[in-house]
């Protein structure tokens, strides 16, 4: 097996998803599996659905919890991965060397930036403050129109029901338009996103 390519963030940020030959997703999820064991069968069987489809999976480069879940998954479907970790995660969330390309950089706002430049779409399992701060960062882009790309909450066991909530509760007490809730699409499982993004990235 050849080496997974290692490249510098600033070199990697100029890289544009639609460069590639396949659509490319983004999926935000925990390091940790979470209480419920349904988390991880999603985290799994998006990986697997990502590989079947011939979507590029694109992660924050780590080997624990959902986000390891979801990159092996994908691997041992024969998927193409892209990680992305920045330096003072490499320990913590046990930085996964084997990817089809592996990004190291300076800071979380490289990290993100150079993710969400090479997607297409993004997912969103269920996770901690971590996947909050990268959901509502894309979310307020996405309402200020600097893009137009595909949002998912994957609600797993109802794991989101209390942020769809507050998302209801602020267009409720006039801090948002309604058509914000336009910009996020709910799904209940791994099947219903991949019949959504199929039709999305077409």
């Amino acid at each position: 097996m050849s080496a997974p390519a290692k490249t510098s963030a600033k070199s990697s940020a100029k890289t544009s998803a639609k460069a590639s030959a396949k659509a490319s997703v983004c999926v935000y999820c925990g390091s940790r599996f979470g209480a419920d064991p349904a988390y991880r069968a999603d985290a799994e069987a998006l990986g697997a659905k990502l590989a079947e489809n011939g979507w590029r999976l694109v992660y924050g480069a780590g080997d624990v919890g959902l986000m390891g879940a979801v990159a092996n998954a994908t691997q041992a479907a024969g998927g193409e991965t892209f990680g992305v970790i920045p330096v003072h995660l490499l320990q913590r969330e046990v930085g996964k060397r084997d990817l089809s390309a592996f990004i190291v950089t300076e800071n979380m706002h490289e990290r993100k930036k150079v993710m969400y430049m090479n997607s297409d779409a993004i997912v969103v399992l269920p996770g901690g403050a971590g996947s909050l701060d990268e959901f509502f960062e894309v979310l307020t882009w996405r309402q200020l129109g600097l893009h137009q790309k595909p949002v998912y909450l994957v609600n797993t066991s109802g794991y989101w029901d209390p942020l769809v909530a507050l998302i209801d509760h602020v267009i409720d007490q006039g801090f948002a338009e309604s058509s914000l809730k336009g910009y996020v699409s709910v799904v209940p499982d791994v099947e219903t996103l991949a019949d959504s993004l199929r039709a999305d990235l077409c």
